[in-house]
């Protein structure tokens, strides 16, 4: 009785590693995400992806607060 078992544990086994590779391999692989020219912050040099910036001017900014404060100070 003890061989059935032990021979039923060995083919669950099997099984398992079986499937969870097959599965691996159906898997579609990740596309990899397009690189972004980074800028930075023309008031407090924090590094940002162009496509988040406040562009005014030919100068990049990170929140409006900093392109409002850059407006003001005449620059």
């Amino acid at each position: 009785m003890l061989k059935y078992l032990l021979l039923l544990a060995l083919g669950a086994i099997v099984w398992w590693h079986w499937r969870k590779r097959r599965d691996a391999d159906v898997a579609p692989p990740e596309t990899p995400r397009p690189v972004e020219r980074m800028v930075h912050c023309a008031h407090c040099g924090v590094h940002l992806p162009e496509s988040d910036a406040l562009a005014d001017g030919g100068r990049h900014y990170c929140n409006a607060a900093h392109r409002d404060a850059a407006r003001r100070a005449g620059g």
